[in-house]
C-alpha cells in the first residue's frame, strides 16, 4: 500500500448529495477532497426527475437555481394516490411548483461550483473500508495504480444505497424492500397528457408520468404480475407501454424511449447519522420510495444542513459538538419523508377493499380539511419541514426562514455569502455586532430581529436590543 495523503474534509461519492457539500465546504474555505468510484465522464443513471421548492430554494442561496429552472419543465399540480391533486402553484415561495429536470442537470451545475470553488474530485477512487480514531478517519481507497489510504478529520459518506461507509461502520440499514422491478424510461407522446406529474394505480399495476422540457416525458411503471424480476433483467418496451395503459387508461402513444431501465425502491435508514468522526448523507442514510419524487431532494437538504456546520468546526468557531445537531435535526426529517412517501405509494397502489377505502378517506380528507392539505404540501415540497427549537425559543427559531426583502437584496441572495444573516428591524443601531460568519443587514419591515442560519432556517428570534441580541449570537457566532 503506498503513502497516506491528508485532507481535513473527506467526501465520498459525486452524486448531488457529496457535490453540494463539497461545493459549500470549498466555498467556505475548507480544503475537501471527493472520492468517486465512477471514471470521470461517466454519470449516474438519472433515475432522480424531480427538484422540489425548498431544494430550489438552496439552489437559490447558492446561485444556481435561476439557471436550473431553465434545464426543465415547471410544473404546478401533483396527482398521487388516486388522482389527488396538489395544488403547489400557490406556495409561500419564490419557487411554487416542481422543476422537472434530469438529475444529471442538478449535477453539472453542482460540479461546476464544486471545482469552481477549490474542491478536489479524484475519479475512479472506490473506497473499501476505513478506521477511525480520536483524531481523524484513515479511509482504505482502490485506484487504477493500487491501493492507498486518506486520512482526514472528518468523513462524510454520500456514496448512496450500497454505501460502503455505512457498511464499513458496521451500521444496520433496516426498512424492507416495498417494490420490485419498476420499469423506467424516458419517451416521447403522440397524445400530450395534462402538464401534471401524476402517479396512479389500478390495483393491478401503477405508473407514474412526468415531462421534461426537451419533448421527453419520464415514465415508470409496475405490474404485479412482474414484481420478482431482478433489476439487471432488461426492460421492453412493449412491456413499459402496456403498464402506463393499465395504469391510466392510455398509453398516450408512448414511442422512441431514450433509455430503459428497471429498479426495485427500498424503504430504510440508519439509526445514527453521526458515529465519531464520519457522518451519512442523502441515500447512504435513508432510501425512500419514488412516489412524491424526494428522495433526491432530502439529501440535497441534508448536505446543505451539514455542510456550514462542518466549515464552523473545521474553522475552530463551533465546538465539535455543533456536529450531532445533525443528526438531531436531520434523522427526524429522513423519517417522515420515509413515511408520507410510503403512504403515497401504498395508496397509488391500493388493491384490497380496505386499501382502497383507506385511499378514498384519504383523498377527501387532503382534499378538504386545509391544514391536513397544507402538511401534504409542505411534506412533499420540503418546505413544511422545520427543527427542534430548545423549551422557551421564539416561536420561529428552527423553522424555514421565507425570502426576506433586506437592504442588501433577497435574503437568499445574501445567503450565497454562506455566512449567518442578522435581519434587523429598518433604523435599528447596529453598533458593536460586526463579526466573522455574520452578515448584518436591515429588513423591510417588522419589528423583531431574526437571525437566519446559512442553510435557511431561523436560529434566533427576539427583541432588536443589543443586550437580547448578543445572547442570540452568542451560541451561533461567539
Amino acid at each position: 500500500m503506498s503513502h497516506t495523503h491528508e485532507s481535513p474534509v473527506v467526501v465520498t461519492g459525486a452524486g448531488p448529495t457529496g457535490l453540494l457539500l463539497a461545493g459549500d465546504l470549498a466555498a467556505a474555505g475548507v480544503d475537501v477532497v471527493v472520492l468517486e468510484k465512477r471514471p470521470k465522464g461517466i454519470s449516474n443513471l438519472t433515475r432522480a426527475f424531480g427538484v422540489h421548492a425548498r431544494t430550489l430554494e438552496l439552489l437559490d442561496a447558492r446561485g444556481l437555481a435561476d439557471e436550473l429552472v431553465l434545464t426543465g419543465r415547471t410544473i404546478r399540480e401533483l396527482r398521487l394516490f388516486g388522482e389527488v391533486p396538489f395544488d403547489i402553484g400557490s406556495l409561500p415561495s419564490r419557487f411554487p411548483f416542481l422543476l422537472v429536470t434530469p438529475q444529471y442537470e442538478v449535477e453539472k451545475l453542482l460540479l461546476r461550483r464544486a471545482l469552481k470553488n477549490g474542491a478536489v474530485i479524484r475519479y475512479g477512487t472506490e473506497v473499501t473500508g476505513l478506521e477511525q480514531d480520536g483524531d481523524g478517519v484513515t479511509v482504505s481507497v482502490r485506484t487504477e495504480t493500487g491501493d492507498t489510504t486518506v486520512r482526514t478529520r472528518y468523513l462524510v459518506g454520500a456514496d448512496g444505497t450500497r454505501s460502503v461507509v455505512r457498511e464499513a461502520l458496521g451500521l444496520p440499514f433496516p426498512g424492507k424492500v416495498v417494490i420490485r422491478s419498476v420499469a423506467l424510461a424516458d419517451v416521447r407522446f403522440t397524445e400530450e397528457p395534462p402538464l401534471v406529474v401524476r402517479v396512479h394505480g389500478t390495483g393491478g399495476a401503477f405508473g407514474f408520468i412526468a415531462p421534461f422540457g426537451d419533448g421527453y416525458w419520464r415514465v415508470g411503471g409496475w405490474d404485479r404480475a412482474h414484481r420478482g424480476e431482478p433489476d439487471d433483467t432488461p426492460v421492453d418496451f412493449e412491456e413499459l407501454r402496456a403498464l402506463i395503459e393499465r395504469a391510466f387508461g392510455s398509453d398516450f402513444g408512448m414511442h422512441d424511449p431514450r433509455w430503459l431501465s428497471r429498479f426495485h425502491s427500498d424503504e430504510r435508514q440508519v439509526p445514527e447519522y453521526r458515529v465519531g468522526r464520519v457522518l451519512l448523507a442523502g441515500d447512504a442514510a435513508h432510501q425512500h420510495s419514488p412516489a412524491g419524487g424526494q428522495g433526491m431532494n432530502t439529501g440535497l437538504q441534508d448536505a446543505a444542513n451539514l455542510g456550514w456546520k462542518l466549515a464552523a468546526v473545521q474553522s475552530g468557531r463551533s465546538a465539535d459538538a455543533l456536529l450531532d445537531t445533525y443528526h438531531a435535526e436531520r434523522h427526524p426529517i429522513g423519517r417522515a419523508v420515509l413515511r408520507s412517501s410510503g403512504l403515497n405509494l401504498r395508496l397509488a397502489m391500493a388493491h384490497n377493499p380496505l386499501e382502497l377505502a383507506l385511499r378514498a378517506v384519504r383523498r377527501l380528507v387532503v382534499t378538504h380539511v386545509r391544514p391536513v392539505t397544507r402538511q401534504a404540501i409542505g411534506e412533499i415540497t420540503g418546505i413544511g419541514f422545520s427543527y427542534p427549537a430548545p423549551r422557551g425559543a421564539h416561536p420561529l427559531t428552527g423553522k424555514r426562514a421565507p425570502d426576506l426583502e433586506l437592504d442588501r437584496g433577497r435574503l437568499y441572495e445574501v445567503l450565497r455569502e454562506g455566512r449567518f444573516v442578522l435581519a434587523l428591524p429598518p433604523g435599528t443601531e447596529a453598533g458593536g455586532l460586526a463579526r466573522d460568519g455574520l452578515v448584518v443587514a436591515r429588513r423591510s419591515e417588522g419589528d423583531e430581529a431574526l437571525l437566519v442560519r446559512p442553510d435557511g432556517y431561523y436560529a434566533w428570534a427576539g427583541a432588536p436590543r443589543l443586550p437580547a441580541i448578543e445572547a442570540g449570537l452568542a451560541p451561533w457566532t461567539g
